[in-house]
């Protein structure tokens, strides 16, 4: 008995994510099937081709995940809907006699309201280390029009149709040709520019808001952090006068493998320089945030009562006789103190140092995990934007 009635419940779970080989061709042909993803391992593509191999007019697939990355479905009819919808979906059919649906042809959605929004599949920090804050930046990277190989596979090409040399493609694939066009397009107007330069004015000039003029969203709906879209949305226009950059030299990531762990020999034979040694206090992860000179701030050992002080030196690539003044957006709980708050450049590609310090009291009403904010230069025309990220221990 107890056998029968597990085998029937894996048959049901099997019928309903459209498991290959679960689904009764006679019922299904001519149908549109409703499928639910409660296995990730069933994949879109899969589910697909079950019902269109069992003669299935169509699919509507119930699942939160990838709901905002497009499926190329060829010929066939699929519609995806999240949870909530596909409950309401769910309930119709169990209490109508002859439920009927119709799935309608894909039209454009033009000025699509709110973008961006930090998507399901984008990678979210931290990285390797918790003293550098990633991502650094975000670019689209969902329903781009791309190049592609043209498909061989049946399935995906329209009866009647051709191969198309063009796809609706998503990923990071598609967003860091974005990124290598923007440095590439700022690399052209400053030639004598660092790629650590271009990384910094894309960053410091990224955008935090979307096209409602609120803050940039996760994939959830939450707030996106700097572990989400790193600096934010790239703007390459800003990006060609972002007024201060911050060039991280080659000592700075050769200091960035001591801090990491790694033995001075080893990185004298990777970089070939000799006479390299490493710096006090190595290897130390805690000194990489201080210790390299990087558009954003990331402190991975914040506690109570022990505050955090981390350098960084700003070059001036605007006008002569600049004047820039720091603005703080602190989170709950946490104090933040720049040092100087005023940096002066008397003429372009001077620099100027600074100290960002961070504090939480005892007794304060930060909680602990990670919390988000940002350190603002601005002279009036520019805006220089360097998010941080502390850890609440």
């Amino acid at each position: 008995m107890m056998k029968n009635a597990e085998n029937q419940s894996l048959g049901k779970l099997a019928d309903s994510n459209c498991y290959p080989g679960s689904l009764d061709a006679q019922k299904v042909a001519g149908k549109i099937v409703v499928c639910v993803s409660t296995d990730p391992m069933v994949s879109r593509r899969v589910k697909k081709l079950v019902a269109e191999g069992n003669g299935a007019r169509g699919l509507v697939l119930i699942d939160d995940a990838e709901k905002d990355v497009p499926f190329v479905a060829g010929g066939f009819a699929l519609s995806q809907v999240g949870t909530d919808a596909g409950a309401q979906i769910l309930e119709y059919i169990n209490y109508t006699q002859k439920p009927t649906a119709v799935i309608l042809p894909t039209e454009d959605a033009n000025d699509f309201k709110p973008a961006p929004v930090v998507s399901s599949f984008s990678a979210r920090g931290a990285g390797m280390t918790e003293s550098i804050l990633k991502p650094d930046l975000m670019a689209p990277g969902v329903s781009i029009l791309a190049a592609t190989i043209p498909s061989a596979e049946s399935d995906d090409v329209p009866p009647g149709k051709k191969p198309s040399a063009y796809a609706i493609k998503s990923g990071t694939s598609m967003a860091c040709p974005h990124v290598a066009g923007a440095a590439a397009f700022v690399k052209s107007a400053h030639p004598g520019w660092t790629p650590s330069m271009i990384r910094s004015a894309l960053m410091t000039t990224a955008t935090t808001t979307n096209n409602l003029g609120k803050p940039v969203a996760s994939s959830t709906g939450a707030a996106a952090t700097g572990h989400d879209m790193g600096a934010g949305e790239m703007s390459p226009l800003r990006a060609l006068s972002p007024g201060l950059v911050f060039d991280t030299s080659a000592q700075d990531y050769l200091n960035f493998l001591c801090y990491y762990g790694y033995k001075e020999q080893q990185v004298r034979k990777v970089s070939g320089a000799a006479r390299f040694s490493c710096p006090a206090g190595a290897p130390s992860p805690d000194l990489i945030a201080a210790g390299v000179n990087y558009p954003s701030i990331s402190v991975p050992h914040l506690r109570r009562g022990k505050p955090a002080t981390v350098a960084r030196t700003a070059i001036n690539v605007g006008p002569s006789n600049a004047t820039y003044v720091a603005a703080v957006e602190a989170p709950p709980g946490v104090t933040v103190t720049v040092s100087p708050d005023r940096l002066v450049f008397s003429r372009r590609w001077t620099t100027a140092r600074y100290e960002v310090s961070f504090g939480v009291a005892d007794g304060a009403g930060a909680g602990k995990g990670y919390a988000h904010g940002a350190v603002t230069w601005s002279d009036g025309a520019h805006s220089v934007r360097m998010p941080f990220a502390v850890n609440v221990l």
